[in-house]
């Protein structure tokens, strides 16, 4: 068992750094275990005292490709109680237990001084998974529960040089369950084993806290690291982040056939490759197909992805500005393809 679970955090690509002790866990089980919703983050005790820290006994970790939000800097962390143990699916998938909390903080580094606008916590509770957003207050020492969701002013400035003023969509209690739901049950989306990274002070979290897989799990490639994959592998993992949580058999977007897991092989209409619209409506742009290949102007897949009309603009929430990055890769993917070309 010690050597699947070494074998386990190599896998996650563990990155380079010193070795030091973790100190003990301080966060508030009670509140977390609890049927409550907290009107204030602090109750959870999850950061230190006053700021935006993460507290002792909460492992940061990173994704190799990230779900694109505005570009805002996440910060995440997961937080699961004594003793308890994450089991890893073949696939991947982590089953973690009751009492685990999964947190992400989002800021941008010109907007208010870096100090977070937003945090949401997704706490395994007795009955399920369920989603709390919070809002930072303006002094940053404290966050807010915002259920009925909020919009916030932000300004920052992209990879490119564009200034951006946004009006920032802080999702209330049910959106979080449009991108987060699978059977109609709340599930994490975002930490996978072929996802995640820890940083070397960690490794004991990890050989702890999560149950090895029988078999070892290849990463995600990173989409925008040439080294890590190909083009299209590297697109293939964006739209696996950042489309399949809704575009699969179980997702919310199931009605429309277009399924983009990584873990399927993308062959065929199902990926997208010569798919004629099904519940597009006008998302489609009178366009016949999502991917034409060799075509990514007459690819509705990506028109929607360059769009920010709500009617269309895909993902549907948690975006108010285009990932220009994002749509290139995805364009040179496409036009990389050969006329029926089919993966």
């Amino acid at each position: 068992m010690k050597r699947l679970a070494a074998a386990f955090a190599a896998a996650l690509l563990i990155c380079a750094g010193g070795a030091t002790a973790i100190p003990s866990p301080v966060p508030n089980q009670a509140v977390i275990d609890g049927d409550t919703m907290p009107r204030k983050l602090s109750e959870f005790g999850l950061f230190q005292p006053g700021t935006a820290t993460l507290a002792s006994g909460v492992a940061p970790y990173e994704l190799h490709t990230p779900l694109f939000s505005d570009y805002a800097d996440k910060a995440r962390g997961i937080w699961m109680p004594g003793g308890m143990q994450a089991e890893t699916g073949e696939d991947g998938r982590i089953a973690f237990p009751v009492g685990t909390v999964l947190i992400k903080s989002f800021s941008w580094a010109g907007h208010n001084g870096g100090k977070p606008v937003e945090t949401r916590l997704l706490i395994h509770r007795k009955d399920g998974w369920t989603a709390l957003p919070y809002v930072w207050d303006a002094d940053g020492r404290d966050a807010t529960l915002a259920i009925g969701g909020r919009r916030v002013p932000v300004s920052f400035t992209e990879p490119d040089g564009t200034k951006q003023s946004i009006s920032y969509a802080v999702p209330n209690k049910n959106q979080c369950k449009e991108c987060h739901a699978e059977g109609g049950a709340i599930v994490p989306i975002g930490p996978k084993a072929r996802n995640l990274v820890f940083a070397p002070k960690w490794q004991p979290f990890l050989a702890k806290r999560f149950a090895a897989p029988a078999s070892r799990i290849a990463p995600l490639p990173r989409w925008n690291d040439p080294k890590s994959g190909s083009v299209a592998e590297r697109a293939r993992a964006y739209l696996d982040v950042n489309c399949a949580h809704c575009h699969n058999p179980k997702g919310s977007a199931s009605n429309s056939g277009l399924f983009l897991r990584w873990t399927d092989d993308p062959t065929g209409v199902n990926y997208g490759i010569d798919k004629r619209p099904t519940a597009a409506g006008r998302g489609s742009g009178g366009m016949e197909f999502a991917i034409k290949p060799g075509d990514p102007d007459h690819s509705f897949l990506i028109y929607r992805l360059e769009s920010l009309d709500p009617g269309i603009a895909m993902p549907e929430l948690g975006r108010g500005a285009v990932h220009k990055e994002g749509a290139a890769l995805l364009r040179q993917w496409i036009s990389n393809m050969p006329e029926g070309k089919k993966n």
